[in-house]
C-alpha cells in the first residue's frame, strides 16, 4: 500500500537501547495506519479511563501527527482515517500550531477540545496522558505533570447550552444603550470658526516670469493651516441613563439533555495511530489503556521515568560531537579556502612575473 513503514528502534539517543525500542515513522511526507487489538475489550464505567503513552519526535518534527486513538472493535487491516474511535489524543505540530489533540467521539459527532495546550517540540520523549473520571472530569498530564484538567461539559459540546435567550424577551422602548452623549454644558470657543482650514503657503514665491497683464495677479498656493482644528464637537461624556447592553433574559433550553455518562465508553476494543508526517522519525512507546491512575503512573516509572535523564544525556553527547563535526568541517573548509587563495596569489605572481620578462 502506499502507507508510511513503522521501524522497530530505540532511535538515534536513548536511556536503554532495548527498553525504549518503540515504532518510528520512517518514509517522509506519507500517512501512517498501525492498529492493535487491546487482549480483552472493557468498559470504563464508574471508573477511571486513563490513555498513556510516549512520543519523541527524534527528526526535529516540522509537520506531523503524533496522537493516538482508543477505538472499539473492527477489522485490523481496514484501519483509517475514517475508522469510528471513542478518544482521539496527543499531539499535533505543523507550522505555527504545536498543540495537544483532546478529541471525544459522542453521538455520531467528533468533538473538539475548547484549549489547546502546547505540545512538547524538542526532540526527547515525552509522556502524554490522558485521565477521563467517572464525575464527568479530566486531567492531562505531560511527563507526569498536570497540564490541563475541567469539566466535559464544559471543555467540550457534548450538550446543547442549559439555557438560551429567551426568544419572546423583547428590548424595553425606553432602554438607553448609548454609553456616551455629547456634554452639554461643553460650548464651542468664539472663535473657533475663524481659524480656515487652508491657508497662502508662506514659502511659494512668484515665478520670476510672472506677467500680470496675461496671467493675472499671482496669489500662492494655500496649504494645509496646521491651526485648523476640524469641524467642532463637544466632548463626550458618560451618560447617566446608560443601562448597559441589553440581553434577553436566559431561559431553560428545551432541547437541553442531561448525561451523567458523558466519560462512559463500552466495548473498548484497540488503540491505533493514524498520522501523516512530512517528515518522519517520530517513535512511539510505552502505551497503556488502564482503568487505573495509579497502574499508570507506576508503568511511567518502570519505563520511561528510568530512562530519561540518561536519554537526555546521551542527546548531549550526541549534539556535542554533532557540534565538534560540524566546527571541524567548518576549520578544514577555512583552511582549504586559505590555501586555494595563496596558490591563486602565488599563480598570479608567477604570470605578472613571466609577462615582464
Amino acid at each position: 500500500s502506499g502507507l508510511g513503514k513503522f521501524e522497530l528502534t530505540a532511535g538515534k539517543w536513548y536511556g536503554d537501547k532495548e527498553a525504549d525500542k518503540g515504532i518510528q515513522t520512517s518514509q517522509d511526507a506519507k500517512f501512517y495506519a498501525i492498529a492493535a487489538k487491546i487482549p480483552t475489550p472493557f468498559s470504563n464505567e464508574g471508573k477511571p479511563l486513563v490513555i498513556q503513552y510516549t512520543v519523541k519526535h527524534e527528526q526535529n518534527i516540522d509537520c506531523g501527527g503524533g496522537y493516538l486513538k482508543v477505538l472499539p472493535d473492527f477489522e485490523l487491516k481496514g484501519f483509517e482515517g475514517e475508522t469510528k474511535y471513542y478518544v482521539m489524543f496527543g499531539p499535533d505540530i505543523c507550522g505555527a500550531t504545536k498543540k495537544i489533540h483532546f478529541i471525544f467521539h459522542y453521538k455520531g459527532q467528533n468533538l473538539l477540545w475548547k484549549k489547546e495546550p502546547r505540545a512538547e517540540t524538542d526532540q526527547l520523549t515525552h509522556v502524554y496522558t490522558a485521565v477521563i473520571n467517572p464525575d464527568n472530569t479530566y486531567e492531562v498530564l505531560v511527563d507526569n505533570v498536570k497540564r490541563e484538567s475541567g469539566k466535559l461539559e464544559e471543555d467540550w459540546d457534548f450538550l446543547k447550552p442549559k439555557t438560551i435567550p429567551d426568544p419572546n424577551d423583547k428590548k424595553p422602548s425606553d432602554w438607553v444603550d448609548e454609553a456616551e452623549i455629547d456634554d452639554p454644558e461643553d460650548k464651542k470657543p468664539a472663535d473657533w470658526d475663524s481659524i480656515p482650514e487652508t491657508i497662502p503657503d508662506p514659502d511659494a514665491t512668484q515665478p520670476e516670469d510672472w506677467d500680470e497683464e496675461e496671467d493675472g495677479k499671482w496669489e500662492p498656493p494655500t496649504i494645509s493651516n496646521p491651526k485648523f482644528k476640524g469641524k467642532w464637537k463637544p466632548k463626550r461624556i458618560p451618560n447617566p441613563k446608560y443601562k448597559g447592553v441589553w440581553k434577553a433574559r436566559e431561559i431553560p433550553n428545551p432541547d437541553y439533555v442531561a448525561d451523567d455518562k458523558l466519560y462512559k465508553y463500552d466495548g473498548i476494543a484497540a488503540v491505533g495511530f493514524d498520522l501523516w508526517q512530512v517528515k518522519s522519525g517520530t517513535i512511539f512507546d510505552n502505551i497503556i489503556i488502564t482503568d487505573s491512575v495509579q497502574e499508570a503512573k507506576e508503568f511511567y516509572e518502570s519505563t520511561t521515568g528510568k530512562t530519561k535523564d540518561a536519554e537526555k544525556k546521551n542527546f548531549d553527547k550526541v549534539e556535542e560531537d554533532k557540534r565538534k563535526a560540524e566546527e571541524e568541517e567548518r576549520k578544514k573548509r577555512e583552511s582549504e579556502d586559505k590555501s586555494k587563495a595563496q596558490e591563486d596569489e602565488e599563480d598570479d605572481s608567477a604570470s605578472n612575473k613571466k609577462d615582464e620578462l
